[in-house]
């Protein structure tokens, strides 16, 4: 069993997904057996822009169902990313080449749901636009949050030249 649940962590560290890292949470549905309803802030870094970070709040499902793993959470989300240091864009993602790159998945149910955040850059504003949805074997939903952040000069970065 232990296998199975290595999966996910498995292929997201294949394929350069970042990992994030519970913040806190806020119940929102009593339930009777089992953990509650709630809402869940995560952090992570993208893993290809070391100098950005995203704030993501999810709903997670409890109960019996939850506790286990078998629950599938609704596809309520946002997201939040800013720039927390200096950033050097590598030439790839300032062609647009990697846009809709995924840079984070999150299983929402047993097998056919995930919460994803792709990355795009929107080179005449020189901004990094992160968007959240849900997808889904059979029918994805249209819920969806986006965030951009504006690359700026970071202060104290040798990268850039004195004065900007």
């Amino acid at each position: 069993m232990q296998s199975i649940l290595l999966v996910p962590l498995l292929i997201g560290a294949f394929f350069g997904l970042a990992h994030a890292e519970e913040i806190g949470s806020v119940s929102t549905k009593f339930k009777w057996m089992g953990p509650n309803d709630k809402i869940v802030v995560e952090v992570f870094q993208d893993e290809a822009i070391p100098g950005v970070v995203c704030y993501l709040s999810r709903a997670k499902t409890g109960g019996v169902s939850g506790a286990v793993g078998v629950a599938e959470d609704t596809s309520d989300a946002s997201i939040e990313c800013t720039q927390i240091g200096p950033i050097a864009l590598p030439d790839d993602i300032r062609s647009g080449k990697r846009n809709g790159e995924p840079v984070f998945k999150k299983r929402t149910s047993l097998l056919f749901k995930t919460l994803q955040v792709v990355r795009f850059y929107d080179g005449p504003r020189n901004a990094l636009v992160y968007l959240t949805y849900s997808d889904r074997l059979i029918e994805g939903s249209p819920k969806n949050s986006v965030s951009a952040v504006v690359i700026q000069p970071w202060k104290g970065d040798p990268a850039q030249p004195a004065g900007e």
